[in-house]
């Protein structure tokens, strides 16, 4: 029980020391960015997956959705990678966050076969998988990984960074989720409330986007090849 307790532990708990401080200024430019990111980022969103599957122009507009994160994630202020214990020293989260993509990968995959017995579940979940589906999958993988990568950057970075020390994880989970709501999909409204706040933890664990990115990734990697799979049409 020891060593899973303290895996939990350094990968969503334990904060690495760390010093983010941004002047007034700092802040407050990067709030009016990350706002104006915000807006561009969630009307793109929603425009993209209005897309009919297999148009070409989802892979545009999915692109230029990613695009819009990581732009204004840059135009925002600096970034920073993260640490995480490790025998004593501090190290990049690599192995864990990986590791923690997987498990919750396999709780959806779980979740999928659940969904597979409710038909109106099962119809917001095909209204994304189609893309997958009916799409180029090599095209599908490289915006579905961009775009994880993208709000990640933007997400558990920039705006983590723009909300201060007050409930970040909550406020930036929160945000995350309502975004989401723009693709009018319950699912994905659903999934954005449990990913973000297992990545805003290992945000505020950490102290960058290194782990929230490797994490993310490893999970819309399972999410594209499996769910298909076991959901049916």
């Amino acid at each position: 029980m020891k060593a899973p307790r303290g895996w939990f532990r350094a990968a969503l708990v334990d904060v690495v020391p760390r010093d983010h401080t941004q002047t007034g200024a700092q802040f407050r430019r990067r709030r009016v960015v990350v706002g104006a990111t915000l807006v561009a980022g969630a009307v793109l969103l929603g425009i993209s997956l209005a897309i009919r599957p297999g148009d070409p122009l989802f892979y545009v507009m999915t692109t230029a959705v990613a695009g819009v994160w990581i732009g204004g994630a840059a135009l925002s202020g600096p970034l920073h990678l993260g640490w995480m214990p490790y025998r004593g020293n501090l190290r990049r989260p690599i192995i864990t966050p990986i590791v923690t993509g997987l498990l919750i990968g396999a709780m959806f995959v779980l979740g999928g076969l659940f969904l597979q017995q409710l038909p109106a579940l099962r119809d917001s979940a095909n209204e994304v998988l189609n893309h997958a589906r009916e799409g180029s999958i090599v095209m599908i993988a490289i915006v579905t990984l961009l775009n994880g990568i993208a709000e990640e950057i933007f997400f558990r970075g920039a705006l983590f960074a723009a909300i201060g020390r007050s409930h970040p994880v909550l406020i930036s989970t929160g945000v995350y989720a309502l975004v989401t709501v723009v693709t009018a999909n319950p699912l994905l409204v659903f999934a954005a409330l449990l990913l973000g706040a297992v990545l805003g933890l290992q945000r505020r664990a950490s102290g960058g986007i290194l782990g929230p990115i490797l994490t993310h990734v490893t999970w819309s990697t399972i999410m594209l090849f499996a769910l298909p799979a076991i959901i049916r049409r």
